[in-house]
């Protein structure tokens, strides 16, 4: 992809999400994740040097001596995004590929930690991690962070989502409002699930295509794993191969879903033919 056509697909994808950020998320980001300000923490009596301004009236005329309100500021929150970048993401049967609404997913979600005058940071992850951007604030930095999501070919096409939990416990130190984008079609990380969302406010997005479900009829079929590269033929038309198929999925999903809420963290499924937006936002409404 040459860099015109780049920063337009960039440009493109700002104008979309922006939008939704600024008039829908934006309200809902800040009510469900405290942003930064000053906080009531308790009353004292005064002392020489407070401000007057924060004399409490109230307790003051109760107690016949001034007393001041004392507020401490809060502390700025990071937003970490990680994005499976690996070969099942560029899936896709109807209007766009996993990855592209994981994109758009990720710079809404970035944007309206913007807005709150948030940090963002980005870890892209497949077997292992692939890029890692430390968090930091501002449009140019979420720019880049969608451009990173547009172009970057990853080394790898397999998934370990453990290994990039690990990664992003050990680089952040202080707690941060963690999204994992991905499929989730993995498995062996409910573990590192659980250490992680002991410290962390997480939730997972698993973004999906409909056909990924089940197998249909088609008969004989060539088929590639996107992870493996392995080509096969498969006989669709055995009805035991389409439900072997429909559950190995279904235990994917029952085990991401297991996963995340026996941990304390939260869990939003997007289908690419549906709205993402109801979806997110009836989440940041549960939660707020």
């Amino acid at each position: 992809m040459d860099t015109k056509e780049l920063l337009k697909k960039v440009r493109k994808i700002e104008i979309k999400t922006r939008r939704l950020s600024d008039h829908i998320f934006g309200g809902e980001y800040h009510s469900t994740f405290k942003g930064k300000g000053m906080t009531f923490s308790e009353v004292r009596q005064y002392q020489f040097g407070d401000d007057v301004r924060n004399i409490d009236w109230n307790v003051t005329a109760r107690y016949n001596e001034p007393f001041v309100k004392v507020f401490e500021e809060e502390r700025e929150l990071t937003m970490m995004l990680m994005v499976d970048v690996s070969g099942s993401e560029m899936f896709g049967t109807d209007t766009q590929f996993k990855n592209e609404v994981v994109t758009e997913i990720a710079a809404t979600l970035a944007f309206s930690a913007t807005q709150n005058n948030d940090k963002i940071g980005l870890i892209l992850f497949s077997d292992k991690v692939e890029l890692y951007i430390p968090p930091k604030k501002g449009r140019s930095h979420v720019l880049r962070i969608i451009r990173e999501l547009i172009e970057f070919e990853p080394e790898s096409k397999q998934t370990n989502l453990a290994e990039a939990l690990k990664f992003m416990q050990n680089v952040m130190k202080k707690k941060a409002i963690v999204f994992v984008l991905s499929d989730f079609i993995a498995d062996d990380y409910n573990q590192t699930m659980k250490i992680v969302s002991g410290k962390h406010d997480v939730t997972g997005i698993r973004v999906y295509d409909k056909r990924e479900e089940d197998i249909p009829n088609l008969g004989v079929v060539q088929m590639q794993d996107e992870e493996s590269g392995e080509y096969m033929l498969v006989n669709t038309s055995s009805k035991k191969v389409r439900l072997n198929y429909a559950k190995f999925y279904q235990e994917k999903v029952d085990y991401y879903r297991e996963s995340f809420t026996k941990s304390g963290a939260g869990t939003i499924d997007c289908r690419v033919d549906e709205s993402y937006v109801k979806k997110m936002l009836g989440y940041f409404k549960r939660r707020g």
